[in-house]
């Protein structure tokens, strides 16, 4: 597949990354020289330097025969316009474009981006998606990371391991012979840094970040066999008013929920945008290092602050003073990768990755046929796919122990109607099962390789 990428920023180089490790024709423009050198230096891609919508820049980077163009350079303005002239100038068939102004993406302007007017297949906006990824995650406490798969009947979740949790230094075949009511998959663990995918032989040790796929219904046991029993927060303090801010505060007020939430922002003239549009939230006005104005939220009684302004090192230091308050849980935004090591230590709870999330609802868009859901996890770990097994699949009506699974492949779950399958050495996959799958970065293409000619990937 040939794919024009506009947009060599953090988002546009990952998306480059993924899709070229997939051995498809990527191609990369951004007006940057230095952005496109280090782009073509360090990847499999072509470089184009210029402005991602003007027609002759889009043709000399090929658009003529491109299968699809994913415009994600900083502009909001730029993104449409180089979908439009992709559209009407050259016929490309798919057209992703990521959208930032909230002004373009309400209800009563969707005609906007119609075939008739300016055909965008799909419109990424990253602030909404971050601020829906924050409220899965609010949803389970105790995770610091939640995907809700197949409906809603499967569950993706990630929890630190303390050194109370039950299944310490447990190998994971014994842990399925133990508790086998658990219906768990653990499908990666991290350690110190290190991500590595589990055997039956590997022991989860204090201080593991741990991933595992899970029964929806038996969520609330799993977490409790990992030490996790936490309640759902019902007083929130959100610091920052922005996008992500303003509409996470809107997506809780709409919710049956009846959260007591409040809400602080620097700005007195977006805070008073804020109070307009909020009906049962407290907005407060000051500064989120500011310790009076954390007493004024009555951050000591928070059980959860969610840290979304404009600044990482705002972020952080005001969840470790928030932390230091008596908040019991810190969610915190961080945009820059090389924070995310520090955090752990730090006692921050929950790190929330929008470039991480932003490329995964991309990538879901770009794969197709019985591909149904893709998420990135971690920092370029690898892959949770949910797809659906066709009758010609090689894993279809066999033993999964006879199964040719390449090294880094991992079955977290097969759905099969109603019933949540917990898969096992003799588990015998069926046609039209919903199979969730997890394949490390290395091996991506290798796995989707052997999906792609069995499952219609494309």
């Amino acid at each position: 597949m040939k794919v024009i990428v506009c947009g060599a920023g953090q988002v546009g180089f990952h998306i480059a990354q993924h899709l070229s490790r997939e051995n498809n024709d990527v191609t990369v423009i951004d007006q940057s020289p230095e952005l496109v050198r280090r782009i073509s230096d360090t990847l499999d891609v072509q470089g184009v330097i210029g402005h991602a919508s003007r027609p002759d820049v889009l043709e000399r980077a090929g658009t003529a025969d491109a299968d699809m163009i994913i415009a994600v350079t900083a502009a909001d303005e730029a993104n449409m316009v180089a979908c439009q002239v992709a559209h009407s100038l050259f016929g490309v068939p798919t057209k992703i474009a990521r959208i930032r102004a909230q002004a373009y993406l309400q209800p009563m302007w969707a005609n906007l981006f119609s075939r008739e007017h300016m055909p965008i297949d799909v419109i990424i906006s990253p602030e909404i998606e971050v601020a829906r990824a924050i409220q899965r995650r609010l949803t389970v406490p105790g995770a610091f990371e939640m995907i809700p798969l197949v409906g809603g009947k499967v569950k993706l979740l990630g929890v630190r391991c303390g050194k109370a949790c039950p299944l310490l230094n447990t190998p994971l075949r014994q842990i399925n012979q133990l508790f086998p009511d658990l219906s768990i998959t653990v499908i990666g663990i991290v350690r110190d840094g290190d991500f590595m995918v589990p055997d039956a032989d590997s022991q989860m040790q204090p201080g593991d970040s741990v991933y595992f796929v899970a029964d929806a219904e038996k969520q609330d046991r799993a977490m409790a066999a990992f030490g996790h029993d936490e309640q759902e927060a019902r007083r929130l303090v959100i610091f920052g008013g922005g996008n992500i801010g303003l509409f996470l505060a809107e997506e809780l007020e709409s919710s049956e929920s009846k959260l007591n939430v409040k809400l602080i922002e620097w700005n007195a003239e977006r805070a008073s945008l804020c109070a307009s549009r909020l009906k049962r939230t407290m907005v407060i006005q000051g500064d989120v290092l500011d310790t009076q104005i954390m007493d004024e939220a009555n951050v000591a009684m928070t059980e959860t602050i969610i840290a979304v302004t404009n600044d990482d090192e705002n972020n952080i230091l005001s969840s470790l003073l928030a932390k230091r308050e008596g908040a019991a849980r810190a969610i915190t935004l961080i945009n820059k990768g090389e924070y995310e090591s520090l955090i752990g230590s730090l006692g921050i709870d929950v790190v929330v990755d929008p470039r991480n999330i932003t490329v995964s609802t991309i990538i879901q868009h770009v794969r197709r046929g019985r591909i149904h859901s893709v998420h990135t996890l971690g920092e370029g770990f690898g892959e949770l796919i949910e797809a659906e097994a066709l009758q010609t699949s090689p894993m279809v009506g066999k033993p999964l122990k006879e199964a040719d699974l390449p090294e880094g492949m991992v079955i977290g779950a097969v759905v099969r109607g109603d019933e949540v399958i917990s898969p096992r050495g003799n588990t015998i996959i069926q046609a039209k099962d919903r199979v969730v799958v997890f394949a490390t970065s290395d091996i991506i293409a290798q796995v989707e390789k052997m999906f792609s000619v069995q499952l219609e990937y494309f």
